[in-house]
């Protein structure tokens, strides 16, 4: 499978599956589903995130739905008010209009197709639930402009006090990633290896591409949009797929030597993976920027806990430092 077309069709399989399935399948069941689609891909959930929103609509008393998106729906009553917020809040006080919100659950799953780092495929499938979040036009002052009526600061992602869920959850594709295919996009924007360009071939490197593959500890984080002149514009970030907090990194200022050398080992073997402190130190900061500095320096003393791969890794990086 590589080429557009049929990542495409995949996709659409994909979206479909979301809408048969109930949200409560679990990682194991999503897996043996897309098996079915994609017999030739061994799809694996490696990472679950929680805890965001997104606005909803709006419902009256009864959960009626009179809008699916609140802030259109805001802005167009803002407007038929000339603009008067105090009038538009006159106009619905006491109608027991409420506003909603999706909360979310991303679920990563990726499948490898080839033997480079960059080559798999990830599939982001959402969760979601709408919620209730909050009375409109039910507080004391006037709301100073339309993200304070429809998105209340000291509100939750869970909504507040008013939170209650509207209907069952649902899946939903959120997008599907050739992972491989993105970067090469990505390379074409700039003549120069960006970030992550050049923290995937840092992990090809290292001792840790040598070790485990790529996707079996990270997810990346894709995003598009259109610049002024139209022009599709591409990032990408490495996210570490832990289900959890990261390892913390156990060291004094100014250790060097073996106690560094079993500090870095320790660390390793808590994250799964040789060089994970490395890796970690760029995008979660759960290690310091001072450590490789002291790498090099132990080096330079005559220390060579690391393979020379890992050693060269780390110059690259202090000669031309990069994070995320």
């Amino acid at each position: 499978m590589d080429n557009s077309s049929t990542w495409q069709e995949l996709s659409r399989q994909v979206a479909g599956l979301c809408s048969r399935i109930p949200a409560t399948a679990g990682p194991a069941v999503l897996a043996r589903e897309l098996a079915v689609l994609a017999p030739e891909l061994r799809f694996r959930e490696v990472l679950s995130r929680g805890g965001w929103y997104r606005l909803g609509g709006v419902v009256d008393a009864d959960n009626v739905h009179l809008s699916d998106h609140i802030e259109t729906w805001a802005e167009r009553e803002l407007a038929a008010h000339d603009e008067d917020m105090v009038a538009l809040c006159d106009h619905y006080a006491g109608r027991g209009l409420r506003a909603t919100r999706l909360t979310g659950r991303t679920r990563y799953l990726v499948a490898t197709t080839g033997a480079g780092a960059a080559d798999f495929v990830q599939i982001e499938i959402e969760e979601l639930q709408e919620i209730v979040s909050h009375q409109l036009f039910a507080a004391a002052g006037t709301p100073s402009g339309i993200e304070e009526l429809i998105d209340p600061r000291h509100l939750d992602a869970a909504g507040g006090a008013a939170a209650e869920p509207i209907g069952a959850p649902l899946l939903v594709l959120r997008r599907l990633t050739p992972v491989a295919a993105f970067l090469a996009r990505m390379r074409l924007q700039k003549p120069e290896a960006q970030p992550i360009h050049r923290f995937v071939e840092a992990w090809e490197a290292s001792s840790a591409g040598a070790a485990t593959q790529f996707s079996n500890h990270w997810v990346v984080a894709v995003r598009e949009h259109l610049d002024r002149y139209r022009q599709s514009v591409l990032h990408a970030a490495p996210v570490a797929a832990l289900n959890g907090a990261a390892p913390k990194f156990v060291a004094s200022f100014g250790m060097q030597g073996l106690a560094l050398h079993q500090a870095m080992a320790h660390y390793d073997k808590a994250a799964g993976f040789p060089m994970a402190w490395f890796f970690h130190m760029l995008t979660v900061r759960s290690a310091p920027y001072a450590l490789a500095n002291a790498v090099i320096s132990d080096v330079l003393e005559g220390f060579q806990y690391l393979p020379a791969r890992d050693i060269e890794v780390v110059r690259q990086w202090l000669y031309q430092p990069y994070a995320f």
